[in-house]
């Protein structure tokens, strides 16, 4: 973190303010969750290439020892997560867990193994019919399949126009959904298959349950993430105090509504974590 100082921004709700002031008082009580796209790693056109900023590692290996735990929460494979992140034998991040596959897979940084359920009929089903589905409609040029093991991916940001193919694959991309008991995730310009019953709310609560934290903060960018925000807001019903993070907010505007903070980005995620890991050393 070098000499300088971050400073910690103030969320904008009271209930924000009251999560993040619970965070600070206890640190060791708390979880700080974070999803990996858009949040920890700038949104690029291919997904292949997303990497963590570089800024990312050295905060959250700042922060994890001076908390309960810290989750990454996301919709790509967890071992995938692990390696565009680079979080694997980072020193500091011994207690890391990531939740891949919207919590149906998991990685832990302290065994480095990943458990993970058993593949989906369903996803395999419509994966055979997909490309098939994708050329009916003339949306094939420049989208793009992602194969995410329990779930499916079409990205059509590098389409000739990703808004005109991301409308023109909704309708059939559902029914083909609805035909194999799956249900469609739409995003930033992504539209996902896959089963039911898998969202970052649901693998965000059992995880803070589990953990036995007093404090939660979570911080996401997509439509994806809005479950997780719902859990951090049921959780505080429920007498844990939390906070919940947008990063950027032009592109998803039901999320920033909903957020009791929004920062502009990844590099300013990274900044907001290395100010709460100074702000959560021991002695402030």
């Amino acid at each position: 973190m070098g000499s300088h100082s971050h400073t910690l921004p103030t969320p904008t709700t009271p209930a924000g303010r009251e999560g993040l002031a619970a965070v600070l008082a206890a640190p060791r009580d708390a979880v700080v969750a974070l999803d990996f796209d858009g949040t920890l790693a700038e949104i690029v056109p291919d997904p292949e290439q997303a990497r963590a900023h570089p800024g990312a590692v050295p905060a959250l290996a700042a922060l994890a020892p001076r908390v309960a735990s810290v989750a990454v929460v996301t919709g790509r494979p967890a071992v995938v997560a692990v390696r565009y992140g680079g979080f694997a034998g980072v020193p500091g991040l011994e207690h890391l867990t990531v939740l891949g596959q919207y919590g149906a897979e998991r990685w832990d940084a302290v065994t480095g193994t990943v458990r993970a359920p058993a593949p989906n009929p369903g996803v395999a089903a419509a994966r055979a019919e997909l490309p098939g589905v994708l050329d009916k409609f003339g949306a094939w040029r420049g989208t793009w399949i992602e194969e995410k093991g329990q779930a499916l991916a079409v990205h059509t940001r590098r389409a000739t126009d990703p808004k005109a193919a991301f409308d023109a694959l909704r309708e059939p991309l559902a029914a083909l959904a609805a035909r194999h008991g799956l249900i469609v995730e739409p995003g930033r310009m992504v539209l996902e298959l896959r089963p039911p019953g898998m969202d970052k709310g649901v693998a965000l609560e059992e995880y803070v349950r589990e953990v036995g934290a007093r404090a939660v903060l979570y911080a996401g960018d997509d439509l994806g993430d809005l479950p997780a925000f719902a859990a951090v807001e049921k959780l505080r019903a429920d007498g844990i105090p939390g906070l919940t993070v947008c990063s950027g907010s032009s592109e998803v505007t039901e999320l920033a509504s909903r957020a009791d903070l929004l920062v502009p980005g990844p590099a300013a995620v990274v900044d907001f974590l290395a100010a709460l890991a100074e702000a959560s050393a021991p002695g402030r």
